[in-house]
């Protein structure tokens, strides 16, 4: 076997082994950005293509890269930590500091594109798109009687097309989606007094949801030194949870949002490069991360039903900027800011004990290599820096926690024309 065959052999081997065990709860729950190449520039990349995951940013990337396969791994590791308060009466609840175990996981990735013709190209792209994990060795949602746990993955198979006219590209990609989920210690909810379908709100052990979508991607090199481009990716309707047809709104329902974005690429050097991103994810459009989880639910905000007790979500704002600079002819040297303002409020924390989105800065660096093949090694680290949200006094004492989060990840890839 040739070394190549055996290379794209070992990445597809590793997606399909082991692609759900990603917990990216960077932006909201997405990652803060696709492909280490990108996440090493801090998720910039709506017009900038490198590799072959680029068209996971941005679908007319495919045409733009050439004939390539890239794959990468990501070692993910938060650091969550929930604060109970002591407000005389808490809900089943004993006041302290709780630290969420699991801090590991390994997020992989793998693309391949190929030119159809000098101005089309076929592209696949198979990555996870964002995630969630809280692993406490403790019952830190009141009631429970089993320790709090839950997890929420999403893999997306992103076949393209895309296509060049003058100096425009055009993408387009179907989004083929497979997400998990699975939580543990919500007993004190699963009564007729706080959801609408007792049975199907905790314990359930891990269930499954299928969907699609579509993304669309543009780019324009408007001079040889900048290019800009836009994306967007439709919301993606997905089949209900049944297992927890009672804990998340709409019966069961958990769709991915809307988003949107537009970069630009700036060659500001004949060494040095420039991206900036500016991206939109409409959280507040599905109703299951949106509706308001600031008061006990009951009558018509019962979990499960339409208007159900959620996390409280609002739309988020990110953005993304990144460098790269050609340190020698076989090294680029990369680094890269993130900033979204977390999505959740002050009177939303109890329900996000199992969702403690708050980071916000993202601090990037990367290498990249050419080795004498002409195949490219990249590396990656990002650190989050902790964020905090202190939880503000609900309707009923000892409701409000307080929750933050810090975040480090390494990440790997390779990359080669053929």
């Amino acid at each position: 076997m040739s070394k190549s065959k055996f290379f794209r052999k070992a990445a597809l081997a590793a997606v399909i082994a082991g692609p759900l065990t990603a917990a990216m709860a960077t932006n909201g729950y997405f990652s803060h950005g696709l492909g280490i190449t990108a996440k090493s520039m801090g998720g910039a990349g709506i017009a900038l293509s490198q590799d072959a995951m680029a068209i996971a940013t941005n679908p007319a990337a495919a045409v733009n890269v050439g004939d390539r396969v890239t794959f990468g791994v990501d070692l993910f590791m938060p650091d969550r930590t929930t604060s109970v308060q002591s407000y005389g009466v808490n809900y089943g609840q004993t006041p302290g500091d709780y630290q969420s175990g699991q801090r590991q996981f390994y997020v992989p990735e793998v693309a391949y594109t190929k030119m159809l013709s000098k101005d089309t190209s076929f592209g696949l792209a198979v990555y996870g798109n964002g995630g969630m994990n809280t692993n406490y060795d403790a019952k830190v949602i009141g009631g429970g009687t089993t320790n709090t746990y839950s997890n929420i993955e999403q893999l997306f198979i992103a076949p393209s097309y895309a296509m060049k006219v003058g100096t425009h590209s055009f993408g387009a990609s179907l989004n083929l989606i497979y997400q998990t989920f699975e939580v543990r210690g919500m007993q004190g909810f699963d009564t007729t007094n706080y959801t609408s379908d007792v049975g199907f709100v905790t314990d359930k052990g891990v269930d499954t949801s299928t969907g699609y979508g579509v993304k669309l991607g543009w780019t324009n090199e408007v001079s040889p030194t900048v290019t800009v481009g836009a994306t967007y990716q439709s919301r993606s309707k997905m089949s209900k949870f049944d297992k927890y047809k009672g804990l998340f709104a709409e019966q069961g329902a958990f769709d991915i949002p809307e988003s949107y974005g537009v970069g630009m690429a700036i060659k500001a050097s004949p060494k040095t490069m420039l991206a900036i991103d500016l991206t939109q994810i409409n959280y507040s459009a599905v109703k299951s991360i949106a509706n308001s989880g600031s008061a006990f639910p009951s009558g018509s905000s019962k979990m499960g039903l339409d208007g159900g007790a959620g996390f409280g979500w609002s739309d988020m704002t990110v953005f993304k900027l990144g460098m790269a600079y050609d340190y020698r002819p076989d090294l680029t040297l990369r680094a890269g800011y993130n900033y979204g303002k977390m999505p959740l409020k002050s009177d939303q924390t109890y329900f996000n004990i199992i969702a403690p989105a708050t980071s916000e800065q993202h601090l990037t660096l990367g290498a990249t290599w050419t080795l004498s093949n002409k195949s490219q090694l990249t590396v990656m680290y990002m650190y989050s820096p902790k964020a905090s949200i202190d939880g503000v006094n609900g309707a009923t004492p000892g409701y409000p926690e307080n929750l933050s989060m810090s975040q480090q990840s390494l990440g790997i890839g390779y990359s080669w024309k053929y």
